[in-house]
């Protein structure tokens, strides 16, 4: 029975290397796969789905405008299986479209993401992803001023944390620290610098 499968973790959690393990883990079984990701995140090219280690791949990049369940019956409708990646800026439809592949084409979907953004507040396609995901699980990470779990995004500008702005900011580590509640609330950048 397919499921609808949201794997979240905060920034550099290893989201993308996963998905692209997957990925390899299902075509050397020689089942096909439709590798999927955001079109917002453009730092490697629309359609890129890119690990900090320097793994990449082409992707179907999906816009606000693509309906994903009208995608994947175009595509491959005997795909094994349906990966996404950045998943935090699909969409509600989106999310509802992928619950319509598990429920009538019996395709797993596993979607990839951040939950929230650097302000703490859930993006629209990770809160329905939360909503609607069979299995939920978290891709753990350490904080970038200490040993413990990362669950926050920390986004930073010219060396001083930021806590407001628009929720979309696309970045790296130029931008953006995996950290801790504390470190969060109160970030040493004066170690990083």
């Amino acid at each position: 029975m397919a499921q609808l499968f949201f794997r979240y973790g905060t920034m550099n959690s290893g989201k993308s290397i996963e998905i692209l393990k997957v990925a390899h883990n299902y075509e050397e079984q020689n089942k096909t796969i439709i590798l999927m990701t955001s079109a917002v995140d453009t730092r490697t090219g629309v359609g890129i789905v890119s690990s900090r280690i320097g793994l990449q791949r082409d992707a179907i990049p999906v816009a606000t405008e693509t309906n994903i369940f009208d995608l994947v019956q175009e595509t491959d409708p005997n795909a094994a299986c349906v990966l996404i990646d950045e998943a935090q800026f699909l969409n509600r439809k989106h999310i509802l479209q992928c619950a319509r592949i598990v429920d009538e084409m019996n395709i797993p979907v596993m979607a990839f993401g951040l939950k929230n953004d650097f302000r703490n507040h859930l993006f629209e396609g990770s809160e329905s992803l939360l909503l609607y995901a069979d299995k939920i699980e978290e891709l753990k990470t350490i904080c970038w001023f200490c040993r413990r779990k990362a669950t926050m995004n920390l986004r930073v500008h010219e060396g001083q944390p930021v806590y407001e702005g628009k929720q979309v900011q696309v970045g790296g580590n130029e931008s953006y620290y995996p950290v801790c509640r504390q470190h969060y609330f109160h970030p040493n950048l004066a170690q990083k610098g």
